[in-house]
């Protein structure tokens, strides 16, 4: 039985993620394909536009054998934490062969370069590297600097080293390497539109695409053609009742955070610097919406998406401790299962039970019997987390306000 896993966040599920799931179970050929996903909220530090449930039921509905929830801290993390809990709750599984990632260049070899650099760190990139950031240039393209100086002799170029899918392909193989994992890396070339156009191409748009012309168009059929017909489905019969939700649905909560936590300096939570503490405070008597706070507090050296990661960790309290106690857990506190294809269950799940090295939970009732204080501590404030997000569905919409406890574990078929 061969196993291969995705790490997604489907914000939403479009044409490009099919074809994902439909290349990885060619290319590895897996028997079954694992998909674990970011919750409530994504790693450029914004809420997802629906809710975990749903874009899980539409990667079910689309070929996904099983679906996992990727822990808070590190769905909302840099992309080096975001990988490393990826990968190292993937390789605790203990049934996972390959893990299928999309890439820019669609090469494994400049992507295992660049990540064996980053992992040994010659003296050669840490020089070029701190001389970057001393001349003010912001951290991703110091490091990009560092890095062409540290490969002159293998074939890598800036777009390599600078384009979003490259970079977090870069971060799962560094993950791999420290783990020591047997799980093999596997890319595939990125098809369609780049990672952050806005524009609708004609079937296979970003995800960034595809929630602006929702924002825009008030509704899903804009982007009829870059969505399967499942997933559209699902996205019709949840319009204006649980989706969508935008970054500025979060402004009050935000704001009132913020004011509450005033004056104490806000560096303690992940992300946060002083500096950037002293400035939030500074501005804060301008705040009118989450976005265009984002936009007043960046600066040559914090990108938006730097700063939107750092106010959603305020609003949420994830904090430098906690990722350290993940850290202390080697990144997979525990697994939380959100969905199966019923096909999939007599398989998959008894290997996958059968060979887990972390608490698995499908019943959060049985969590405080499974997880040590530590975990048990991190999925309170995951699950308090969730209820934030899912009170705004619920004044955003005025419909029933899900409950975490009370949530089955999906089933689909395809």
């Amino acid at each position: 039985m061969k196993v291969t896993a995705i790490i997604a966040e489907y914000n939403p599920f479009h044409n490009g993620h099919r074809y994902h799931l439909d290349a990885a179970r060619t290319m590895t050929g897996a028997d079954y394909i694992i998909v674990l996903m970011s919750g409530n909220y994504t790693q450029r530090g914004v809420p997802a536009i629906m809710n975990k449930y749903l874009r899980a039921q539409m990667a079910l509905s689309e070929g996904a054998d099983l679906v996992l929830e990727l822990p808070l801290p590190f769905a909302t993390g840099s992309a080096e934490f975001f990988a490393k809990g990826s990968v190292a709750l993937l390789h605790r599984l203990g049934v996972v062969d390959a893990l299928c990632f999309g890439s820019e260049c669609g090469q494994l070899a400049p992507l295992q370069a660049a990540a064996v650099i980053l992992n040994e760190e010659p003296p050669i990139y840490t020089a070029r590297l701190k001389e970057c950031l001393r001349f003010g240039h912001s951290f991703p393209y110091a490091r990009t600097e560092a890095l062409l100086a540290a490969c002159k002799d293998i074939e890598i170029d800036a777009a390599i080293l600078s384009s979003p899918n490259n970079i977090l392909g870069v971060e799962y193989i560094r993950a791999l390497i420290r783990e020591k994992s047997a799980i093999q890396p596997v890319t595939l070339t990125r098809t369609g539109s780049g990672y952050n156009d806005t524009v609708l191409q004609d079937t296979c748009s970003s995800a960034m695409a595809i929630r602006r012309s929702f924002q825009e168009s008030g509704g899903p059929q804009r982007s009829r053609t870059q969505i399967p017909e499942s997933v559209f489905d699902l996205m019709t019969q949840n319009w204006g009742r649980t989706f969508p939700l935008y970054t500025d649905d979060f402004s009050l909560l935000t704001q009132y955070s913020l004011l509450r936590k005033f004056p104490t300096p806000l560096d303690n939570y992940l992300d946060v610097t002083r500096e950037l503490s002293n400035r939030i405070y500074s501005l804060l008597p301008s705040f009118d919406k989450f976005d265009g706070f984002c936009t007043s507090l960046k600066t040559k050296d914090m990108t938006y998406t730097r700063i939107s990661r750092s106010l959603l960790h305020i609003l949420l309290d994830i904090t430098d401790e906690q990722m350290q106690s993940c850290a202390a857990l080697s990144y997979a506190p525990y697994v939380r299962l959100l969905g199966f294809r019923p096909a999939a269950a007599g398989t998959l799940l008894k290997k996958l039970k059968d060979n887990c090295s972390i608490p698995f939970i499908s019943r959060l009732a049985d969590a405080p019997s499974l997880l040590p204080p530590s975990s048990l501590a991190l999925l309170q404030k995951e699950i308090t987390a969730s209820h934030i997000y899912e009170a705004v569905i619920s004044q955003k919409f005025n419909s029933p306000m899900r409950n975490e406890y009370k949530q089955q574990i999906l089933t689909s078929a395809y």
